[in-house]
């Protein structure tokens, strides 16, 4: 199998892991401020839920983390040539609404564990967790809204997303945001009919 299958456990990310984890970090200070100090909070206000594998002999090793939540591809809101792209395996009887998503709001690799292809294994692991017989929520795509950076970008395409917006410039219009500096986060898509 992989990694993950072999040697960890699957578990929500709670305060007590949390507490026992304390070398829990991912190398980026953004990711490893929010599974410290608000991915509790953030599940206990709704908003999303966090889960991490850990090595099956000690909590204290967190291998990873990742949050989810439910979101939504607005197809109005696309320029015409990614409104067709979004919805190239979508039934025209379905087009042109509000396509149902989950989120990928937050996705962490411990420093110790990194070059293991494990981001790979959780983003395979979160495509058929929601997919038949699993399908949790009746989703239709994965989105996430990636770091704009060479590595996260590539990491993304690597595993069949594609970019929301084909420029930033479209991107910033769709956020409304006036600005000549790149964007931190690109908005990127899978769409999961095409491993159901």
């Amino acid at each position: 199998m992989g990694f993950l299958a072999d040697k960890t456990v699957f578990s929500p990310l709670t305060k007590e892991i949390l507490e026992e984890s304390i070398s829990f970090s991912c190398g980026n200070e953004d990711l490893d401020g929010f599974f410290h100090n608000d991915a509790v909070s953030y599940a206990d206000n709704l908003f999303g839920k966090s889960y991490c594998y850990y090595l099956e002999e000690s909590k204290a090793d967190i291998v990873c983390a990742f949050t989810v939540s439910n979101a939504s591809i607005f197809t109005k809101y696309l320029p015409n040539a990614r409104k067709k792209k979004v919805g190239k395996h979508v039934p025209h009887i379905k087009q042109d609404l509000i396509y149902p998503a989950v989120l990928i709001g937050r996705l962490g690799i411990s420093t110790k564990f990194q070059h293991l292809h494990i981001g790979t294994e959780v983003i395979d692991f979160i495509k058929s967790w929601f997919v038949e017989p699993y399908n949790k929520t009746g989703c239709r795509y994965l989105v996430v809204d990636a770091y704009n950076e060479d590595v996260p970008i590539a990491f993304y395409k690597k595993n069949g997303f594609d970019f929301m917006f084909s420029t930033e410039e479209q991107e910033k219009s769709y956020r409304g945001i006036v600005s000549d500096k790149p964007l931190k986060t690109r908005l990127m898509y899978f769409d999961l009919i095409l491993i159901k």
